[in-house]
């Protein structure tokens, strides 16, 4: 009897020990990361979305930016082409792949928000209007998901790597991985550019 509650003990003695240490530190915050990596993936399909229904707007009163529309209706494809699942955050060429598709959406959407200067018909468009305010919504979105998925990322790397948890990362969580961060891509710092002269026509 005696030597089952020492070992009932030892036992309740382990798990504290083990859990006050940070043994569940890498799984919870890998979860945490993946958690606000969905968010990321929810913001991007409510994009994909409202695409058909802004493009279909435009097409009536912009008719003659067929090579935007084209433009924004062939990056939306290739970016739902894209796999964005959660196998992402650890394949850095994966990763890059998921973020040029979608970077590559946001380019083209630029360049089709642009256009309404040029079509007053598209400002008074109640329609438009509302889908652009969106959209604009959405990008926000994106960016806030974005953050806090590389805030989340953060947190569950530096566990790999900082004592005492890089413990558990060398010993019962060898498999685990580093996680990617989305990164600004290099046009961010540029405005988009249309083609409003004569000869674009």
């Amino acid at each position: 009897m005696i030597k089952r509650l020492i070992g009932l003990m030892a036992i309740v003695f382990a798990a504290v020990s083990l859990s006050a240490c940070g043994v569940n530190n890498i799984p919870t915050k890998e979860e945490n990361a993946k958690a606000k990596w969905s968010e990321v993936q929810v913001q991007y399909k409510r994009r994909a979305d409202l695409i058909p229904q802004l493009v279909a707007t435009v097409k009536g009163a912009a008719a003659n930016e067929r090579g935007i529309l084209t433009d924004v209706i062939n990056a939306r494809s290739k970016a739902t082409s894209v796999n964005i699942d959660a196998s992402a955050i650890h394949d850095p060429a994966k990763f890059k792949q998921v973020q040029a598709s979608q970077d590559g959406l946001s380019s083209a959407l630029g360049r089709l928000m642009v256009i309404q200067e040029r079509y007053p018909e598209l400002k008074s468009n109640q329609g438009f209007t509302t889908l652009m305010a969106q959209l604009e919504g959405t990008a926000n979105r994106i960016s806030i998901a974005q953050r806090d998925y590389n805030e989340a990322a953060k947190d569950y790397n530096l566990a790999l790597r900082t004592f005492p948890s890089i413990v558990w990362a060398k010993t019962l969580y060898s498999a685990n991985k580093p996680m990617e961060y989305f990164t600004a891509p290099e046009s961010a710092s540029e405005a988009p550019k249309v083609d409003f002269s004569e000869s674009s026509k």
